[in-house]
C-alpha cells in the first residue's frame, strides 16, 4: 500500500488559527516536507509534535521530489507544509503534488488557513469572482507590463507583496489603473499588528506617505476590477441577449453586471422585460 501525501495549511499569523486535524495530521505522518524546516520546527513545538522533517522549497524541489516519492511509494505518509497559509498558493510544492498525481498516489487536503482567502473576506470588494496575480515580477519594467495586461480585468484582482516592494507596487497601480480605483491592502493578517485598509489607489499612496501604513510585515492587495462607465457605448440589452442565449437568465445578468458595472437585480428584471418582448419561442 502507498502512503499518502498530506497538503496542510498552517496559521499565516495566529498559531491558534492551527485546526485540530491538521495538528493530528501532522503528529501522524511519517514525514513532514516543510518550506523552512527552521520555521516549521518552531510550529511544531508549539503544538507539541516531533515528526521528522525534511526541506522542500523552491531551490531544491526538482531533487527532493523523487525522495519524496520513494517515501511514499514504500507505504510511509508525508505531510506538505509551507511557512504559512495553503501549500501551492504563491508556495513551493507544486511539482511534489503533480508527481505524485502522475504517480497515482493519493493526495488529501487538509484546509485552513489562507491569506487570500482572509483578504477577501474583509476587503469589502466583489468576491463571487476574483482573478489571483500572486506576487508580480520584481523587476519594474516587467511588473508594469504585467499590471497594463490586467488593467481592463473586471474581476476582483488579488496580488502579494513583500515589504521591500510595495510602495512601489502601489506607485505602478496608480499609473497603470488610476488613482481612484477602489482597493484593499491588508498588512500582517491575523497577527499583534495587522493593519487593514480600503481606500482608493491613490490614498493607499498618501497613507504609506504620511506613516499611516506602515511599511512592515507582509500585504495582500486588493484592486477592484474595471467597470464600465456609465453612459459609455457598452449596448446593455445586446450584452444580455447574447449573454441569457448561453446562460441560465440569473447567471446572464450576474456575468453584465461584472462586465458594466450596474445592479445585478436591475439587469435581471430589464432580461424578463426582453424575453417578454421577444414573445414565445
Amino acid at each position: 500500500m502507498s502512503g499518502t501525501l498530506f497538503v496542510v495549511a498552517t496559521p499565516i499569523g495566529n498559531l491558534e488559527d492551527m485546526t485540530r486535524r491538521a495538528r493530528a495530521t501532522l503528529a501522524k505522518v511519517d514525514l513532514i516536507a516543510a518550506e523552512d524546516t527552521r520555521h516549521t520546527k518552531r510550529l511544531l513545538s508549539h503544538i507539541g509534535v516531533e515528526t521528522p522533517l525534511t526541506a522542500l522549497h523552491e531551490h531544491n524541489e526538482a531533487d527532493a521530489v523523487p525522495k519524496l516519492l520513494e517515501v511514499l511509494g514504500s507505504g510511509r505518509s508525508v505531510a506538505l507544509v509551507s511557512d504559512a497559509g495553503t501549500p501551492l498558493v504563491s508556495d513551493p510544492g507544486y511539482r511534489l503534488v503533480a508527481a505524485a498525481r502522475r504517480e497515482g498516489l493519493t493526495v488529501s487536503p487538509v484546509p485552513g488557513a489562507s491569506a487570500l482567502l482572509a483578504a477577501l473576506s474583509v476587503a469589502g470588494l466583489p468576491t463571487d469572482r476574483f482573478c489571483f496575480e500572486g506576487f508580480l515580477p520584481a523587476r519594474r519594467a516587467a511588473r508594469r507590463a504585467a499590471l497594463a495586461a490586467l488593467a481592463s480585468e473586471p474581476r476582483t484582482i488579488v496580488l502579494y507583496e513583500s515589504v521591500h516592494r510595495i510602495r512601489a507596487l502601489i506607485d505602478d497601480l496608480v499609473r497603470e489603473f488610476g488613482a481612484s480605483r477602489d482597493a484593499f491592502l491588508a498588512r500582517e493578517m491575523t497577527k499583534v499588528h495587522e493593519q487593514c485598509v480600503s481606500a482608493t489607489l491613490g490614498e493607499l499612496g498618501a497613507r504609506f506617505d504620511t506613516g499611516e501604513i506602515v511599511s512592515k510585515g507582509e500585504f495582500v492587495v486588493l484592486v477592484r476590477g474595471e467597470v464600465a462607465a456609465p453612459g459609455s457605448a457598452l449596448d446593455t440589452d445586446l450584452l444580455l441577449r447574447e449573454l441569457a442565449a448561453v446562460l441560465p437568465l440569473r447567471q446572464a445578468a450576474a456575468t453584465a453586471a461584472r462586465i458594466s458595472g450596474e445592479r445585478r437585480n436591475a439587469l435581471y428584471a430589464r432580461l424578463l422585460e426582453l424575453k417578454d418582448e421577444s414573445g414565445p419561442e
